[in-house]
């Protein structure tokens, strides 16, 4: 199997769930960071929102974002999706329902005009899995994978 292709299923295995990151935006070269729930789909991840929140003003302005937890971290171009009941998102909308099962209409209101969907379609990104690390570049689709072992002694 190509690595690339190794590192894709790889990704559904981590990340294709409700998986949190610290997600960072900027505003005028001043970052802000903050934890998101999020799901992972053909090389993006895509978070449930509210069109109003400082998350998506920030990405309107700059749509360069990165997302980490632990050692794992992506960096990808973001975008309002729209609200989840537009035909162009009927697809994701369910697989979002599905891996927010919990919580996904708990805590949204999809008679609210501004609730939307974000996507970040990714362009580099590092993680491991089984003792293997992957540094990914999304865009030509390349990945190498090598020895790694999470030795990092995490405090909580």
């Amino acid at each position: 199997m190509e690595i690339f292709d190794k590192s894709m299923k790889v990704m559904n295995e981590l990340f294709a769930r409700d998986y949190q990151f610290a997600l960072a935006t900027s505003n005028n070269n001043i970052p802000s960071v903050r934890f998101v729930d999020t799901y992972y789909d053909k090389s993006s991840f895509y978070i449930v929102t509210y069109a109003n929140s400082k998350k998506v003003k920030e990405i309107e302005i700059n749509k360069s974002v990165s997302l980490c937890n632990k050692l794992y971290n992506f960096s990808g171009i973001a975008y309002n999706m729209g609200h989840p009941l537009k035909p162009h998102n009927s697809e994701i909308r369910e697989k979002l329902i599905n891996a927010f099962e919990s919580w996904y209409f708990k805590h949204n209101n999809e008679n609210d005009e501004n609730m939307c969907f974000v996507k970040v379609e990714l362009t580099h990104g590092f993680f491991y899995k089984d003792s293997m690390g992957y540094k990914v570049n999304f865009i030509a689709q390349e990945a190498s994978e090598f020895p790694f072992e999470f030795d990092i002694f995490v405090i909580e």
